[in-house]
């Protein structure tokens, strides 16, 4: 299938030619009709799987089809979790709608000066992107007209809520026109986000698309085990020191610890940096942009600062704190094997956090490997007293055997070992979306031999 077969406006496809795109995900290919049909959308998709074109596309093809006088009300409202989603959002309206004639966007974030979002809301206006607690700002002030708008999307709508948002969100669509269409996209559709949009849509048509396996991108995961935080800074100095770290984003339960370990690296001589929820946007920018640069090399970081970065030259994501949630996991590692590229990805967990790793296989579908850094070996688990130790008195566990079979000097490698067999062939070229789903490539490796 390509774009010419969904009906899409010509404007539409030639600025989606002109940028390269050929091919609809599967996101795409079953969002984009339902969605220039009028229905409102319940869709089921994980980043990297092409939703913000799935949304944006059929928006941008209504503006095309009946075009509008401009005012300050805008057509198109898109709410996002975080600012850089809310910027890359936008950044890609003004790809997609390019050859529209004067498209005009505005990104209301928080962590940026007033100023500019003013001056850009009283002139003639199309589509606004924000998040929530700053377009509330607005709205409580009397600074939007939502008079003309015809289209709600509400995206990683389950990422929102899990911040907070769901007041903020009934109170911004209570003001809005009751005649609209509503698209709202979520990597789960169940508990209270299947309640939130039983109140904001009517009579939606439910998309969920299977989780896919990118294979454009080759994501190497690894699991070391960490006795305690000591022996988790001197793993963490180890991989840093390696030389195939090109740039690494390692991530951290809190803003606190990312602080703390971004001072710690920096003393230990790495050009390290910290990017958390904390920080003013400037400050956020010029990270990103030193990133981005190659200026620096390691890179600090939240889960939701993180979201939304996308940087070919990140070969490593390091797990410094164990993801608590298995979706944040493929958020994390989806930092990295970008572009076409491949990428590794390291998971700290102790003895205590092993439910975490299995949670994320079975999400995932794909076992993370074990692996041991030559010198800095895990200590074997402490037996536990209140239960009968399993197999042989005096045998060796296959968990402890599985410390010391594999030396390990952080090079990528196959998740299933020297025997694996290469990757599939790439997915379908011209995919709009992140360049990597966040999902390992290849086939499922066996497990290593482990008690867990």
């Amino acid at each position: 299938m390509k774009f010419t077969d969904l009906g899409l406006n010509p404007l539409i496809l030639k600025a989606l030619e002109t940028s390269g795109y050929e091919a609809p995900s599967p996101v795409q290919a079953a969002a984009i009709p339902a969605a220039l049909a009028g229905a409102d959308l319940l869709v089921s998709a994980q980043t990297g799987s092409g939703k913000t074109a799935a949304f944006l596309l059929p928006s941008l093809h209504r503006m095309a089809e009946a075009p509008q006088a401009k005012g300050t009300s805008p057509r198109i409202l898109v709410l996002t979790p975080t600012r850089e989603l809310a910027l890359q959002v936008e950044k890609a309206a003004r790809t997609y709608g390019h050859e529209l004639r004067r498209l005009r966007t505005v990104c209301l974030v928080g962590g940026t000066a007033y100023g500019p979002q003013l001056k850009a809301m009283s002139q003639p206006l199309d589509i606004i992107v924000a998040t929530p607690g700053r377009l509330m700002d607005h709205m409580e002030r009397g600074r939007v007209d939502f008079s003309k708008l015809e289209v709600l999307v509400l995206d990683e709508a389950d990422r929102m809520l899990d911040m907070g948002f769901i007041d903020d969100i009934k109170s911004i669509v209570a003001r809005l026109p009751a005649k609209r269409q509503t698209l709202l996209f979520s990597a789960t559709l169940d508990g209270v986000v299947g309640n939130l949009a039983r109140e904001l849509t009517r009579d939606p048509q439910r998309i969920e698309v299977a989780r896919v396996v990118e294979e454009k991108a080759s994501i190497d995961q690894r699991m070391l085990i960490s006795d305690n935080h000591h022996h988790k800074t001197k793993l963490l100095d180890a991989l840093l020191r390696g030389v195939t770290v090109s740039q690494a984003v390692v991530f951290t339960a809190t803003k606190k610890s990312a602080e703390d370990l971004t001072e710690s690296l920096r003393e230990q001589g790495f050009d390290a940096a910290a990017l958390h929820g904390d920080m003013p946007q400037a400050k956020r920018t010029r990270t990103l942009d030193r990133l981005r640069a190659g200026r620096t090399k390691v890179l600090v970081a939240t889960d939701v600062a993180a979201r939304g970065i996308d940087v070919a030259g990140i070969s490593h994501v390091i797990n410094y704190d164990a993801p608590r949630q298995a979706e944040d996991y493929v958020h994390r590692i989806g930092r990295t094997g970008r572009a076409g590229r491949s990428g590794t990805a390291v998971t700290f967990a102790g003895h205590q956090e092993r439910h975490l790793i299995r949670n994320i296989e079975r999400y995932t579908g794909v076992d993370i490997a074990v692996d041991v850094i030559p010198g800095l070996e895990p200590k074997p688990p402490q037996p536990r007293t209140d239960r009968p130790r399993s197999g042989p008195k005096g045998k060796p566990s296959s968990y402890t055997k599985s410390y010391v079979a594999k030396p390990w000097d952080g090079a990528p490698r196959s998740a299933a070992g020297p025997e694996a067999k290469p990757a599939a062939a790439g997915a379908p070229r011209g995919w709009i979306g992140e360049k990597n789903h966040g999902k390992p490539s290849g086939h499922k490796p066996k497990r290593a031999a482990r008690s867990w």
